[in-house]
Order: structure tokens, then sequence, then C-alpha cells
């Protein structure tokens, strides 16, 4: 057998693309994989099928179809009917080789790229060596800066060396793949020859370990944001729709809430087709209007602003009631500090890998971001960043993996611009661009879940894509 799958570490932008969610996650949100949503905007009906699924629905920039396994539950088989099993197993079988397969392809491109790169790295190290030898013959000003370009250049060689002992990993995998292959397809003619429990089992673990390294892509640092999906058109100009990040598989239920004040009902719907259908499942009368459209459901709550205040509300609708409410000390409200389209879009309130989150302004510091972790069950502020980015000059954000992305407008055009760790306390200035299509965005958020931007623009319910930079740690790491 091979060092297991969840050795793998360090794998780096080839890994990313796995996560691409058009592939992964949309069958799901139409109702355990029994419908899709096309890129022509339609919906179509597929039957499930056992075993291992490979969705294919986008291209790298290479061109190269971008492959997702989607496993089945497990179900245990009898001893009877063997031969039948048996061809189950290795379809199973067959179509994890063509995803690691797949995920190989993207591993040995960059791995040939790794390889350039660390020529060139080592050759400039050299050459910086023989160079830092006659240093005296050089002008001072042209030797520092050399000097300062190898020292950024210095840390990557270590992910290098971790990079080609990933790509010979991935490449075991997948021998070890097929020699079960080969094994179920000897003995297939010969029922009996081999003990289907050990079989069994051993494609149970390989299951287990494709599935746990796909676990681990879980965070990552965002890369590009492709789209949009156009879900549907309704409501008026602004609004807010969305899904729930922590529930569970079988639980694809839609909320949606139309216009960003003077309202209090939200339309509940059983599943994303049942939202395009607009087969409406239940109606919620809130007993305080909203403001904004900044709202999240979490763990089965709805979280939004209340209307001409800083207090925060949460709402369970399993029970209907209001479970919690708090204010949100020195957040500005009623259109202080707003996102660039207005809209009492003052307190926006988030969900990500981490937890629930609001993002808003305040005087003390001076009308710029203030990011704030919070309780979802108190909704007490658990602790707070303050940045240095106006929020009246951000069109929206959102976050993922514990990161704050900020847009620079809510009009055509409009990129990710800044982002702010929550980790590290620092920022950067960013350029990701996404497509505007209907020219005016007055929501956006991050379904962890889904892995995908929810977004209202301008009268449509939209998603876009998102292509995240992963970084796989294995149980060693300390």
């Amino acid at each position: 057998m091979s060092p297991p799958l969840l050795k793998l570490g360090a794998v780096l932008s080839t890994m990313a693309m796995i996560s691409n969610w058009m592939s992964q996650t949309l069958p799901s949100l139409v109702g355990l994989n029994t419908t899709r949503i096309t890129t022509s905007d339609t919906l179509t009906q597929i039957s499930p099928k056992e075993g291992w699924q490979v969705y294919s629905s986008a291209q790298d920039p290479d061109g190269r179809c971008i492959c997702t396994v989607v496993a089945p539950e497990q179900n245990l088989c009898s001893r009877d009917a063997k031969s039948r099993q048996l061809r189950q197993l290795l379809e199973k079988v067959q179509n994890m080789s063509q995803s690691i397969e797949v995920l190989n392809l993207r591993t040995q491109r960059d791995f040939q790229y790794v390889l350039k790169m660390e020529t060139q790295m080592k050759g400039l190290k050299a050459k910086f060596r023989q160079i830092e030898d006659d240093r005296k013959t050089l002008m001072t000003k042209h030797f520092q800066e050399l000097k300062e370009k190898m020292d950024e250049l210095l840390p990557l060689i270590p992910v290098l060396e971790q990079y080609k002992t990933d790509a010979k990993l991935i490449t075991q995998f997948k021998e070890e793949i097929r020699n079960l292959s080969a094994v179920l397809t000897g003995i297939q003619e010969e029922i009996g020859a081999y003990d289907y429990d050990e079989l069994h089992q051993r494609v149970l673990s390989l299951e287990t370990r494709l599935r746990d390294c796909m676990k681990k892509l879980t965070c990552g640092k965002l890369m590009k944001i492709t789209g949009p999906i156009t879900v549907k058109i309704s409501g008026t100009r602004f609004g807010a729709w969305m899904t729930d990040p922590l529930a569970s598989e079988k639980n694809n239920r839609v909320w949606y809430m139309d216009s960003y004040t003077n309202n209090k009902i939200v339309r509940e719907y059983k599943s994303l087709a049942d939202f395009v259908s607009g087969a409406e499942s239940r109606t919620y009368n809130l007993p305080f209007k909203w403001a904004g459209t900044n709202h999240v459901v979490y763990n089965g709550s709805l979280y939004f602003n209340k209307y001409q205040s800083n207090i925060i509300i949460k709402y369970s609708f399993d029970t209907g009631r209001v479970l919690a409410q708090r204010s949100l000390e020195y957040a500005g409200f009623h259109n202080v500090y707003p996102y660039t389209w207005g809209g009492f879009s003052d307190i926006d309130l988030m969900a990500d890998e981490i937890g629930l989150w609001a993002v808003y302004a305040t005087n003390q510091n001076a009308g710029n971001i203030v990011i704030s972790q919070l309780n979802q069950d108190t909704l007490e502020v658990l602790k707070s960043w303050s940045t240095g980015y106006p929020k009246r000059s951000a069109g929206e954000s959102f976050m993922i993996c514990g990161t704050l992305y900020v847009t620079n407008s809510h009009l055509t055009g409009a990129k990710v611009y800044y982002s702010y760790s929550t980790k590290t306390s620092t920022y950067e200035y960013t350029d990701i661009p996404f497509h505007n299509q209907y020219f005016h965005i007055s929501m956006l958020d991050y379904n962890a879940r889904d892995r995908a931007l929810y977004a209202w623009n301008n009268g449509h319910q939209v998603l876009f894509n998102v292509t995240l930079f992963h970084v796989i740690k294995t149980e060693d790491d300390t």
C-alpha cells in the first residue's frame, strides 16, 4: 500500500481547481443530484447513479476539463449476487481512477513549472554567491537590490522541495487504484477466488482517504471569481437570498427577502429547484422590519439588523421566535456608514468557515471598516479588528476563511480591491475582477458549504464561482 493520502502537504494552485463550485456543489443545491443548472440557466433532470460520479462543467486556463468526484452514501452489500457487487466495485474504482488521473495531469503540468522555477532560483542563488564574493567591485545600491530580491525568493525553495514529494505521492496513489482495479477485473470470472469482504474494505478505505483529502480543501485564499450563473429574475432592484452553510446535504432550503427596508416577510423554498419554479413552502412574518440587504442564515436561524438601530436580531425559523438581540456598540446605522449604493447597508452580517461576523464602521475608527466576530448564540462580540478602509467607499464585502474581501464599487467594472486577514491582522490591495452582468449589486455573500458567492444583481438572483488557493496541512504539521 502507498502512504495514506492524508500525508499530502502543501499542494498549491493545482488542487485549488478541485474546489470549483460550479462542478462540485451545484448538483447538490437542487436536490441530492436529481437536478442541475446548465450554463444556459435551465434546469435539467438527471437520474442519480450508484458509485463515484465525475462531474465536468468548466475548463482551466489551459482548456482542460475540471472534474469533481461526488461520492455516494455507503451501502454494505450482502454476499448474494457477488458478480453484480464486484461490477459495482469495479465501476467505483474505475471512476476513482479517472478522478485521480485528472488530478495527476494538473499536478504533473505544474510540477514541470516548479522544476523550471527551482532551477532558475538555484541559479540565481549561485550567481548571488559569486557576486557576493566580489561585491567590493559593485556599486552598493545594485548589490543591495540583488540581495533583497534573493531574500524574497529563498523561502520558496523548501516549498518547491515539498511540491516534488507531493507529486510522487499522487503518482503512488494513482498506481494503487490501478492495482486494485486490475485485481477486481481478474476475479470477475472466478467468483469466490478472492475474499470479497477484504476487497470491499479496500474500496471503502480508498473512498475514505480521497474524501479526507478533499475535506482539507475547505479553506484558502481567494484567487478568482467566475460567472455569474443567473438563477432567477424576481423582486425589486434590491434584496437578499441565501441558503444555510451549516445545513445538512439533504437540506437545501432557500430564503428570500425582497427590498432593503419596510418589509418583514421572509419567503422559504424547499430547494433551489422550487425557488426557480416559485413553489414557495412557507412564509415568516418577522417581529421587526429589517435594514439593508446584508442578512445571513446560519445554523437554522436568521441574523438581521433591526431597522433604524444598530441592534442585531437572531430569529429561529424552527420556533418562529427571537432567540437573542444585542446592540452592536458604536456601530453606525441608518445610512451613516453604508456601502456605496446606500440602502441602510451600514451593518453587514456574514458567515464563513470560521463562524459568524459583523462588518460595520464607527466614529471611533473614523468611518473605516470594523470586523467583529460574534458568538452565534448570544451575539456577543468575541473579538474586533479595525481596518483602514472607508466603509462608504466599499461596494460590498464578504468573508472567506477569516479574511474580509472588499469590492471597490457596486457598479459595472467592480473588482475585489482590498482584503484584510483577521488571522494575521494585515491587509493587502488586490485586483480580482468579476462580471457585474446586470450593473448594480446590492448583496454579495459567501456560502462556505456551496463555496460560492450569492448575489442580488439588479433584480436578478445570481451565483458566482470562487477559486481558492489551498495549502493542505498534514497531520504531522504543527
